[in-house]
């Protein structure tokens, strides 16, 4: 991947729909949801305070996180779409 995210940004690869229900009936292609669940692929340098200093970005590279519904920007790149969302959009980090 050729993209470095600036400031707070975070570049996440989303995870894939679901097939199936957990009964088993298989979603149509329109119906498929997309998770709101991925893993960062790469973390910009944090935000300024007011001093100038960077703030530490609450995620690193590998962390599947838990973003918002409607943050971010979907990117293609490399012939993969990812999605660059604000540190403040991304609301849990797997543990």
């Amino acid at each position: 991947m050729n993209l470095k995210p600036l400031g707070d940004r975070v570049i996440i690869k989303q995870d894939e729909a679901e097939e199936k229900t957990s009964s088993g009936l298989y979603i149509a292609g329109d119906a498929k949801e997309k998770p709101q669940t991925g893993t960062v692929l790469a973390v910009g340098p944090g935000k300024l305070d007011k001093d100038g200093k960077n703030l530490p970005m609450p995620v690193k590279k590998g962390d599947r996180v838990v973003y918002s519904k409607y943050g971010g920007n979907e990117i293609l790149t490399d012939n993969e779409e990812v999605l660059i969302v604000r540190a403040d959009d991304i609301y849990a980090v797997f543990a």
